[in-house]
């Protein structure tokens, strides 16, 4: 493999030299500062079928993050992405390995899904009552911790009593909610058991029931979530989770009728904008410039959004060991490209990941070294700079070329200048789009038309 790739680059360096690369140039900035967290109501929407609400990203719930710097908390964050990321590669090659038909449930027990870096604002019961929800692609399960606790986390909010909420229902041992998880258990008073285990240890453990949401203007009834008695883990000042993935136990699998079975978030450049960023349910979530792919379906594995990745170009030209079969999502649930909210840096399989990253020295070769940081292995001293001149990169989707601006993929780690390429290799099957190259793109879940789409610069609402 290692001659091939050689082989190739001594080819792609050739055909470079008769044409010459595409650049762009990079806006220089040090690693954010954490801002107070501010809360804006729901954003105005003249369609009740239509909301849309704030997210922010899970440091500012951290009470570690109040005194830490931006160099500590970035390498906390390429902490819990590698949890992430495992926790993801593992829950894939378990699905493929599994000779099981049904596999693919909301709820695995034991199993890592890991949880999302991004939070948001809702209401839960009747009366409502406001509280922190972190908000996750790659997770299908609705939860909050509730009273009584038999362990329970700190979190931002009182944690949820449910005998005070006229709205709230469990859901019993026979019922068919109760049937579609994987692994549900029946307690003494004939209440569903359901529990979810997350690649860093976490856990939440309690009674599956019903609640009405509340995003500001607009209430949902009859959601069906856990109730967790039993939590423990880093979700960071959170209540729970509001699982997004494409399962149908998801708040999109259960809430997708009313909203016309459409999403769109936006997660904007934490760097260069003060802005929130938000999610948007219904007809406006699609904006006239989005570009679409399909969606793709693992019969293994219904949780995660999959797509199709045939290529990616550096510099104007398209790396030629990149090809789509590297990326193939087969029949058995192996390998495959998923788009994710809550991994941060995008991970390629190891070959495609090495080429890609080959291109990109050779095009950057003006620029001067520096020492490999995390798990970023190819990085960069721009000290003293305020711009810098980097190559194109492009990723080819089926139908859809997504042109990266230069922020996506050259990404501060330090206040010193030093400047890493932000993808990294894998040695599994599974490829992840993370949400550093997603930030700036309106990123669109069409699940009634089976397509994903991106809309550039889609971050004004």
């Amino acid at each position: 493999m290692e001659v091939k790739l050689i082989s190739i680059l001594f080819f792609f360096t050739i055909f470079v030299a008769a044409h010459p690369l595409q650049y762009q140039k990079l806006t220089l900035n040090s690693l954010p500062q954490l801002q107070s967290l501010s809360w804006e109501p729901q954003l105005s929407s003249d369609n009740e079928n239509t909301l849309s609400v704030q997210l922010h990203h899970v440091d500012l719930l951290s009470p570690s993050s109040f005194n830490a710097t931006p160099h500590a908390m970035f390498k906390l964050r390429l902490q819990r992405d590698a949890i992430r990321a495992k926790s993801l590669f593992l829950l894939s090659a378990t699905a493929a390995n599994s000779t099981g038909k049904d596999f693919s449930s909301s709820v695995i027990s034991g199993l890592s899904q890991g949880s999302g870096e991004y939070f948001t604002r809702i209401g839960i019961g009747t009366p409502t009552k406001y509280v922190y929800l972190v908000v996750d692609t790659g997770s299908d399960i609705v939860w909050i911790q509730c009273l009584p606790c038999a362990k329970c986390y700190s979190q931002s909010d009182p944690v949820f009593d449910p005998s005070k909420s006229s709205s709230f229902s469990p859901v019993t041992c026979d019922s068919p909610l109760c049937r579609r998880l994987d692994s549900s258990g029946c307690n003494n008073r004939n209440k569903c058991l359901y529990q979810v285990s997350y690649g860093d240890g976490s856990f939440t453990v309690g009674e599956y029931s019903t609640e009405t949401l509340n995003f500001r203007k607009t209430t949902v009834s009859n959601i069906s979530f856990g109730c967790g008695h039993d939590n423990e883990g880093l979700f960071i000042g959170a209540a729970g989770l509001l699982g997004l993935g494409k399962g149908k136990l998801s708040f999109p699998g259960q809430a997708g009728s009313r909203f016309g079975q459409k999403f769109s978030y936006c997660l904007v450049d934490r760097i260069g904008s003060a802005k929130p960023s938000y999610i948007v349910f219904g007809e406006s979530a699609i904006t006239r410039n989005t570009i679409f792919t399909p969606l793709l379906t693992n019969p293994k594995l219904d949780t995660f959004y999959y797509v199709e990745l045939t290529g990616i170009s550096v510099g104007g030209t398209k790396v030629p060991a990149v090809t789509p079969e590297l990326f193939k999502l087969d029949t058995e649930g192996n390998g495959g490209v998923i788009v994710d909210s809550g991994t941060s840096v995008t991970r390629l399989t190891r070959p495609g990941y090495i080429a890609v990253r080959d291109a990109f020295r050779l095009g950057a070769k003006d620029l001067k070294r520096a020492p490999n940081f995390s798990l970023f292995d190819t990085c960069y001293d721009l000290s003293g700079k305020t711009q810098a001149k980097v190559p194109t990169l492009v990723l080819h989707f089926a139908g859809a070329d997504v042109a990266l601006p230069a922020a996506n993929y050259m990404i501060p780690v330090n206040g010193e200048g030093r400047y890493c390429f932000g993808f990294a290799g894998t040695n599994g099957g599974l490829s992840i789009i993370g949400n550093i190259q997603q930030q700036g793109f309106r990123v669109v879940f069409d699940l009634a038309g089976s397509r994903l789409g991106f809309a550039p610069r889609g971050c004004s609402y």
